[in-house]
């Protein structure tokens, strides 16, 4: 009877952290559940509301489309679009302004009621104001594809100073350019559109 070769402490160590080494693999294998965040991730967790009328993508549909640029050419300045997504459209009627967005618009300047209803996003759908430039942040430079430029330093980075002061409650549209002076004002009311430049 011939006795058995032990087995070497090396190839022990090996076995014994293979259970290890696998369950590490598969976990690093794993996607992690991507958490929405900043006012981008926030909106496009938003834009589910927007997308029944303007598209998954913003190509529009019963709303006007966003894609392609066509939400810069008919809000150059994110003030305006802000202003008509908290008012909507029934607020521009009623105050008679003609066309909201930029009045000079390459193709013409878009007239309330001229492509369906938009709704007031404080009123109807009730949004705060953090949450309107959220997704306003969203359909401009998500799904609208406008360069991250200035304007998204400041108003719609992670960084942005706008942002927290809204998210924050110490000011609201209304008072918005108060504490930011260089701003277009929002407000609470109706007015035309400004243009480019």
């Amino acid at each position: 009877y011939k006795e058995r070769k032990k087995i070497p402490v090396w190839a022990m160590l090996t076995l014994s952290i293979l259970p290890v080494w696998g369950f590490m693999y598969v976990r690093a294998l794993t996607p992690q559940e991507v958490v929405a965040a900043g006012p981008m991730g926030l909106g496009q967790t938003s834009y589910s509301v927007c997308a029944s009328c303007h598209g998954a993508g913003g190509e529009g549909g019963a709303g006007r489309p966003f894609a392609g640029g066509e939400v810069g050419k008919t809000f150059p300045h994110i003030e305006d679009q802000l202003r008509f997504v908290h008012l909507g459209t029934t607020a521009y009627v009623d105050a008679g302004i003609a066309s909201y967005g930029d009045p000079n618009r390459e193709g013409g300047a878009h007239a309330p009621k001229s492509f369906g209803i938009m709704p007031s996003a404080s009123k109807d759908l009730g949004m705060s104001d953090v949450d309107i430039l959220n997704v306003v942040c969203y359909e401009r430079y998500g799904v609208g594809g406008m360069e991250q430029d200035a304007d998204y330093d400041k108003w719609c980075s992670e960084t942005s100073e706008i942002h927290a002061a809204l998210a924050s409650g110490a000011n609201t549209f209304a008072d918005l350019q108060d504490a930011f002076p260089d701003i277009i004002p929002i407000g609470d009311v109706p007015v035309e559109g400004t243009t480019a430049g």
